[in-house]
């Protein structure tokens, strides 16, 4: 095998070994912390770098819980175990 061609041939496995790991790195809405700052992390992370933004918040007059409206259209509040969700 060539200089070359085993070049190519580690960089092209290294490539792979990069994808799958960042493959496993994925993380669930509810694991990330409670914190405005935590979801507007994910969210951004989840949104291909592109910020996401709190719009506005309200309380929600049926459960009471604080809703948070965000620039990617959804809402987003936490659960009763501390856990963001979307509502």
């Amino acid at each position: 095998m060539s200089a070359l061609a085993a070049r190519h041939c580690f960089c092209s496995i290294q490539v792979m070994s990069q994808a799958f790991v960042k493959e496993s790195d994925e993380q669930w809405l509810h694991e990330i912390a409670p914190t405005m700052n935590a979801l507007i992390v994910y969210l951004t992370r989840e949104n291909n770098g592109i910020r996401v933004y709190e719009k506005s918040t309200h309380t929600d007059p049926k459960t009471g819980k604080e809703v948070h409206v965000m620039s990617n259209g959804l809402h987003y509040s936490k659960d009763k175990d501390g856990r963001w969700a979307i509502v």
